[in-house]
């Protein structure tokens, strides 16, 4: 067993993963390790006691949207690579969240630091607006051609849907087709669902048939050219997009480097926020700090203790110790079950805690 799970560090490592929203802030919880100088703790009390006041104070909060995009990022140095549709609209979140946390802690000297070096990306982030809804999907109008080949599509769609209304309405009209039924999609094609015994009756292709056999799928005659320009214009739209893709990528691909570093801090950000819910979640507070071997306790609380006898609807006894120079030792005693343990796993753990 470990130091860490011996005081019981490690639930508090959990505790740290069930706030965080991605790899990002995940990646920096597990690779969270003690720190024993004094300088490198106090930076960390002060970066997450600026975090703290900007949840305390400001009424509009930047976005919380983390995504972890690296291996893309790092996929894309390649030629002739590019970004998918839902990775752009990631990007584009992602860069949002960026931009908000950067202004914000230019204000704060500790988290100031860890923007030093960090680009916002106004250029891609307003290209990518131009080029995505509000959904993500790349819009009608993020080139000229798209907008042909979408407008000619529906054009296209809406011609067999209505030809495709029209036979399914005589089909009911001669009982060749239940009053309910409505037209349905198979491999892509607007087909009509017909009772197996009638399916000769109307002319087309059979595309496919019901589990239980009783139904098939037939695309009547009428539609079939229509549904094969359909398919063509599909598969045009589809080159499109992906040269716009390929055409953002390009754009994209000489600010790999520092969007890496943008992704960096956003690591840190998430870290940083996922320490201020669980310093919410158990009452914690930054004490000051020493550079000397001191222990100067008033009320302190073993915080997973804590949690457990909440649940129990019981209160846990703090604890007052004091330590120093002139007071280095400290001799505990008393029965089983007095509390001698707790007393020394709460010392442990909070020291842990802190650095």
């Amino acid at each position: 067993m470990t130091l860490e799970e011996k005081i019981g560090f490690n639930e508090i490592r959990a505790m740290l993963h069930s706030y965080c929203l991605s790899p990002l802030g995940h990646e920096r919880v597990e690779a969270m390790q003690f720190i024993a100088n004094h300088e490198g703790v106090t930076t960390l009390h002060q970066q997450l006691a600026e975090l703290s006041y900007i949840f305390q104070t400001f009424t509009e909060l930047p976005e919380q949207e983390f995504f972890d995009l690296r291996e893309d990022i790092h996929r894309i140095h390649i030629e002739g690579t590019y970004l998918e549709e839902q990775t752009i609209w990631e990007l584009l979140r992602a860069l949002r969240t960026l931009h908000g946390w950067v202004a914000i802690v230019r204000e704060s000297p500790a988290l100031e630091k860890l923007a030093e070096g960090v680009f916002t990306f106004q250029t891609i982030t307003r290209r990518l607006e131009q080029m995505l809804d509000k959904f993500g999907h790349i819009k009608d109008n993020a080139s000229s051609e798209l907008a042909t080949i979408r407008s000619e599509l529906k054009r296209a769609e809406g011609s067999v849907s209505r030809t495709l209304t029209s036979i399914l309405k005589a089909a009911q009209a001669e009982g060749l087709v239940e009053k309910d039924v409505t037209p349905a999609m198979r491999d892509g094609r607007l087909v009509i669902p017909v009772a197996p015994a009638l399916k000769r009756r109307i002319r087309g292709i059979i595309h496919d048939e019901s589990a239980t056999g009783k139904t098939v799928f037939i695309e009547p005659a009428e539609v079939v050219e229509a549904n094969n320009r359909i398919r063509e214009l599909e598969a045009d739209e589809k080159r499109e997009l992906i040269r716009i893709l390929r055409e953002f990528t390009e754009q994209l691909r000489p600010n790999l480097k520092e969007l890496l570093r943008g992704f960096e801090f956003l690591a840190d950000i998430e870290f940083l926020i996922a320490k201020h819910h669980l310093t919410k979640a158990i009452g914690g507070l930054s004490p000051e700090i020493y550079s000397t071997p001191l222990i100067d306790w008033f009320d302190a609380r073993h915080p997973l203790l804590e949690a457990k006898l909440r649940k129990q609807d019981e209160k846990i006894v703090p604890l007052c110790i004091t330590l120093n120079k002139r007071q280095r030792i400290l001799i505990i005693s008393g029965p089983n079950a007095g509390g001698k343990s707790v007393c020394l796993k709460t010392v442990g753990l909070l020291q842990y805690m802190l650095q």
